[in-house]
């Protein structure tokens, strides 16, 4: 076992020990909140009237076990700095989580997804036990065979049950290089068919395919971007400097090929956000250059999003330039795999984004996951775009949309940003009954928001 000197079991217990005495310090008649300076959510969260719950020592990788593969870490760890504790092992969580300061804790309560969860599924499914403070203050130690209904309703519960202190989690080997394969298609149907025969037989011409997401920029312009883990050395590209990485994906005709190391694969996307840092110009040649290295990443980006939120810039500049002002669209959803090609003909005929990302998941296993209700043994393509839109008449109009949409079509989408359901809406495709159960064991005095308050009411 390798434990990390920064991050003792002596330093855990004392950040556990003042999360404790937070929750205590809050008056019985308030609601209990995260006293957390950063967000990866995007939707509107309550100004705190009392303090928060202190987390701040709660926040490393507590252990790595090569010989058992698995990683003990505290409920705020940073998949960036899990990362860098499991790649000297030779090392990796089962799915990480595009951008580097998601926290292990909140892709657990929240959902996350990857280039891998088409093999590994959600990164809830590799915990094999964690430590819980649920809202009624006890300190619980949950897992597949113990206080199973908490441990089987706490992904997608958003830290209304409440949250997680420790968590120890599965890893996977990984080698020291990604070789990659862009293959364009100029057809949907054919990308589509392309992706579920690789998930159907874990590879494609006989080779095994280790990683599989996709862009698509236009019906006319699509690749699937395959992941080959290699430890043959060799030249690497760089996509944290001038070029960026998903212009590298696009090319003409057939098929490109790149390669980086490991580290920089499971990052690529968080240098430019994906395609969103250049709502802040930094993709432009001239700024670029000028640009710090250091807040090309996503963090530096959500810092200037919340400067937008406070001052209303951006629609400063729309009202500005005299024109409306504009709805926010920024959401990941899931259709089945069969759906997947009528939903992007739908999104592109009536929501003007572009590019979109794609990311084919299947559960792992075939475990129940109450709160998040898929399909085992079936195949869900995650549709991400990120983005806004002119604002209509009615708040939300294109959101409502695309809930609509997504409905229809037997699918869901993840919580983190503005959602508009109605509670029958919402109970139906999250597991009402379920939740209630679980708030009513461990939460019975509610200390902490009700899921639909906090997803959809932004309380």
């Amino acid at each position: 076992m390798s434990v990390r000197p920064a991050e003792t079991p002596t330093s855990h217990s004392q950040g556990v020990q003042r999360l404790l005495s937070s929750y205590r310090s809050i008056p019985a008649t308030a609601s209990v909140r995260l006293a957390k300076p950063t967000s990866n959510l995007f939707r509107a969260r309550a100004k705190r009237q009392v303090p928060g719950l202190d987390t701040s020592g709660l926040t490393g990788v507590l252990a790595v076990d090569p010989q058992t593969r698995t990683a003990e870490v505290a409920g705020m760890c940073t998949y960036e700095d899990l990362v860098a504790a499991t790649l000297p092992f030779g090392l990796a969580p089962l799915v990480v989580p595009q951008l580097k300061t998601i926290t292990v804790g909140g892709a657990v309560s929240g959902l996350g997804i990857e280039s891998t969860s088409f093999r590994n599924g959600l990164p809830h499914e590799s915990v094999l036990e964690m430590d819980v403070l649920t809202g009624a203050g006890e300190l619980l130690t949950v897992s597949r065979h113990q206080h199973g209904d908490m441990f089987r309703a706490f992904p997608n519960s958003y830290g209304t049950l409440g949250y997680s202190t420790r968590l120890r989690i599965e890893l996977e080997p990984v080698k020291p290089f990604v070789a990659l394969r862009h293959i364009r298609f100029d057809d949907l149907d054919d990308l589509v068919a392309t992706m579920d025969r690789i998930i159907d037989t874990g590879g494609l011409d006989g080779v095994a395919v280790d990683y599989l997401d996709g862009v698509v920029f236009s019906p006319a312009e699509s690749y699937l971007c395959l992941g080959f883990q290699t430890d043959i050395p060799g030249a690497v590209s760089d996509y944290t400097g001038r070029d960026i990485y998903y212009r590298s994906i696009q090319h003409a005709r057939g098929i490109k090929d790149d390669r980086l190391t490991i580290h920089d694969y499971l990052w690529r996307w968080d240098t430019d956000w994906f395609w969103c840092s250049r709502a802040f110009g930094t993709q432009r040649p001239l700024v670029r250059r000028i640009w710090p290295r250091r807040y090309r990443r996503s963090s530096f980006y959500w810092k200037l999003i919340g400067y937008d939120r406070r001052f209303s810039i951006a629609d400063r500049v729309e009202k500005l330039h005299h024109r409306p002002p504009r709805e926010r669209v920024v959401q990941d959803i899931e259709v089945p795999l069969e759906h997947c090609r009528e939903f992007l003909d739908w999104f592109f005929a009536h929501v003007q984004i572009e590019p979109v990302w794609l990311c084919p998941l299947r559960l792992r296993t075939e475990e129940d996951w109450p709160l998040y209700p898929i399909r085992p043994n079936h195949t869900y393509v995650n549709v991400g775009f990120w983005s806004s839109v002119p604002a209509g008449a009615t708040e939300g109009i294109t959101n409502r949309l695309i809930e609509a949409k997504v409905g229809e079509l037997d699918g869901h989408k993840s919580l983190y940003s503005d959602s508009y359901y109605t509670t029958a809406e919402f109970d139906a495709l999250y597991g009402g009954d379920a939740y209630r159960a679980a708030k009513q064991a461990y939460d019975p005095d509610a200390r902490l928001l009700g899921l639909y308050d906090k997803a959809v009411r932004r309380r």
